[in-house]
């Protein structure tokens, strides 16, 4: 996963068509069910220029298949912020 991603994380390009190609790239490559990916990251733009927060981050997400039932995709949201409540 991590070199996928740094495949597309090299190219200068927006984070939501970021997300959508990652996305795209597993349900192409293993045909699975479903596909979530969520991407948290900081722009660098907005902590030394403009607003300059210190810790801006963006959250994006995109789904394929199974993740679009409701019931799956609550099921993994609710993992999600169990995780970032343990850090």
């Amino acid at each position: 996963m991590p070199r996928l991603v740094d495949v597309f994380a090299r190219r200068l390009q927006v984070q939501e068509r970021l997300t959508t190609q990652i996305t795209d790239a597993i349900e192409s490559a293993i045909k699975p069910q479903g596909v979530e990916v969520v991407i948290e990251a900081r722009h660098l733009c907005m902590m030394m220029r403009g607003v300059g927060k210190q810790h801006p981050s963006t959250m994006t997400s995109s789904m394929l298949g199974a993740f679009r039932e409701k019931e799956t995709l609550d099921e993994f949201l609710a993992l999600i912020r169990a995780r970032n409540s343990a850090f």
